[in-house]
């Protein structure tokens, strides 16, 4: 069964077809993020005008790509939610045109969700139950996942996202935008027990909040010329303590709910330091920690298309009055 997904909830324009929801034939992905760098973060308006202008010519492109013709495609899976409202607007909108013209049936997937799913395309055999750890620029979660369609929320982030908090700390160092891989290259030349940074406690042992640590940099380096020595040890220092609280809050997860299994995805989870720490540590505890494939832990339309398949099959369908689900 060949799935069309399209995915556009943030400055990515992706769309890809999957057979038999593991398969990837095709996933074309196109990003505005060189217009947004000059403003250190995404500007939604510059992204869903990308998004109108490319839509049409990235499912173009995929469907070329895969070898299959529109008439192959059985259904259209489409991100409805978390994201930026426009931006989502225009690939629910171009889903439910191609589904009426083609007379195929759609389904709304939700992106975090979808997340999660990255990691059943990479060949993994999973079983159920498990705890999944979400790790963005927009999102910071836990689940406890029974099934694709039973996923229940253990913890998420109070405040910024971990994602979010490694921009601004690389542009409180002058870094740049997208400040993840650029602290991730500054830290392998910088001492990461220079500086004790901690991130902020929680009410909730599964919750996370990453506000404090983002503004206990911004004091170490104010009113200060940095040399580049002093910059590496903050960002090694920095990354260190945001991984160390990722895994600390996924580990006692997986003990509370008693699983053996720890799936992770979204983009940040592309840091090799977070995935060497994971592995590490879910060793020692017993555990196996799975991960997506680089290309796949940013925002791409193959885990929508591969979870699409799976609720599908489950008997979940959307209608032309698919919308947004923001929450």
């Amino acid at each position: 069964m060949y799935v069309l997904g399209i995915e556009t909830s943030c400055d990515e324009t992706s769309a890809a077809i999957v057979k038999d929801g593991r398969q990837v034939l095709s996933n074309t992905v196109t990003s505005s993020l060189d217009l947004h760098k000059k403003y250190g973060g995404v500007v939604p308006e510059i992204a869903f005008r990308m998004q109108l202008e490319t839509i049409a010519q990235v499912v173009d492109c995929a469907l070329k790509e895969s070898g299959i013709s529109k008439k192959d495609i059985k259904l259209i899976s489409v991100t409805n939610g978390p994201g930026l409202a426009g931006s989502l607007l225009v690939g629910i909108s171009f889903a439910k045109a191609l589904s009426f013209s083609l007379k195929k049936p759609l389904l709304g997937i939700n992106h975090v969700y979808s997340h999660i799913y990255a990691n059943f395309l990479n060949g993994e055999r999973i079983g159920f139950p498990f705890v999944a750890l979400v790790v963005s620029g927009g999102h910071t979660s836990l689940f406890y996942v029974k099934s694709f369609d039973s996923i229940i929320l253990l913890g998420s982030t109070l405040d910024d996202a971990c994602g979010e908090s490694f921009d601004k700390v690389a542009k409180i160092l002058g870094l740049g935008y997208p400040g993840g891989p650029l602290i991730e290259q500054l830290a392998k030349k910088g001492n990461a027990q220079k500086i004790k940074f901690r991130c902020s406690g929680t009410k909730k042992q599964l919750d996370f909040s990453f506000s404090g640590i983002k503004t206990a940099v911004l004091y170490a380096a104010r009113n200060k010329h940095l040399s580049e020595n002093e910059k590496r040890d903050i960002a090694a220092s920095f990354q260190e303590s945001a991984i160390d609280t990722l895994v600390k809050k996924a580990l006692l997860a997986c003990k509370i709910k008693k699983v053996k299994s720890l799936v992770v995805g979204g983009g940040v989870v592309a840091n090799n330091r977070l995935r060497k720490k994971f592995l590490e540590e879910a060793e020692k505890n017993n555990l196996k920690a799975y991960f997506p494939p680089k290309g796949l832990c940013m925002d791409n339309a193959a885990m929508v298309a591969g979870l699409g398949y799976q609720l599908f099959k489950k008997g979940y369908r959307s209608d032309l009055y698919l919308n947004l689900d923001l929450n």
